[in-house]
């Protein structure tokens, strides 16, 4: 590896790049080396949290790095079928600002990851580094719990945030597209987004924000005199609660001698994931089922 990348204390590669997972738990029992990946046959990953990249920002770090180059590698997987193509699973800004500073090659980490280990290192990675805007967040939350079957309190074990954090956060899901561009321009706050989220008329509510320069309490109680979204409400009243989720899984799982998981969905939808771990397994579950 070149010299450039070396000779750095940790407080100063943290001050560069800012705070990125823990290789060691990243890595498990797996040998990863770092190693230069030629930028060519990298693509960033189209499920990456973060969608939005600050023009100047990203002009900074690459003017950093043409002087003491890629401080902290990014992590990538290959591309199934295409084991010289690779995927990014942290590190897009890195990756992006390297572009922009010409370099030909980037330091990396390569790991097999499937795309449920790999959502839940991206995720992790942009929380923890505060890189998110409040819309990225709630739709990371949401490709957890719809694309890979996570529930609200696995997903809150994962980022060490509060399952009321994420429920009300995802609660700007169900805005508008124009008030959450609002969000992403910073035109109003997340707090006022979890506030409006509820309301019959969010759109003239986010106006209202900006126009009166109305505080998260004056939004609140204007919320509160107004008319509630029906989705909303339906969506609170149909969520259950944790301590009696766990109830209905352990009662089944009693019952089938298996493990059983709810997943909970926007609406009172929702499904029951039972795992078993071989044909003998899945035929006594059969039988059980069907009686």
């Amino acid at each position: 590896m070149s010299s450039k990348f070396l000779g750095k204390s940790l407080a100063q590669l943290n001050e560069e790049m800012g705070i990125t997972p823990d290789i060691s738990v990243l890595t498990g029992a797996e040998r990863v080396v770092v190693k230069p990946i030629p930028i060519v046959q990298i693509s960033p990953n189209p499920d990456q949290p973060r969608k939005t990249f600050n023009d100047n920002e990203l002009n900074d770090l690459a003017e950093s790095i043409k002087e003491k180059g890629v401080l902290v590698p990014i992590i990538l997987r290959s591309v199934q079928n295409k084991s010289y193509l690779y995927e990014i699973v942290a590190g897009e800004r890195r990756y992006r600002a390297a572009q922009r500073a010409g370099l030909s090659e980037i330091p990396a980490l390569v790991k097999s990851l499937d795309d449920k280990n790999a959502a839940e290192i991206a995720l992790i990675e942009n929380v923890q580094r505060e890189n998110l805007n409040p819309i990225e967040e709630a739709e990371g939350f949401r490709n957890l719990m719809e694309k890979h079957q996570y529930s609200l309190e696995e997903v809150s074990k994962l980022i060490g945030k509060s399952v009321s954090y994420i429920r009300n956060l995802m609660r700007i899901n169900s805005l508008p597209e124009s008030v959450k561009q609002l969000i992403k321009e910073g035109k109003i706050s997340a707090s006022h987004a979890r506030t409006i989220a509820v309301s019959e008329n969010p759109e003239q509510l986010a106006h209202d924000i900006i126009n009166n320069n109305m505080s998260v309490a004056e939004t609140q109680k204007q919320v509160k005199n107004a008319s509630r979204s029906k989705n909303s409400r339906n969506f609170v009243k149909n969520t259950l609660d944790a301590q009696y989720v766990s109830k209905i899984e352990s009662k089944l799982s009693k019952r089938f001698g298996l493990d059983v998981k709810l997943r909970e969905k926007r609406g009172g939808a929702g499904q029951f994931i039972i795992s078993f771990d071989n044909r003998i397994q899945m035929e006594d579950l059969i039988n059980k089922l069907s009686k």
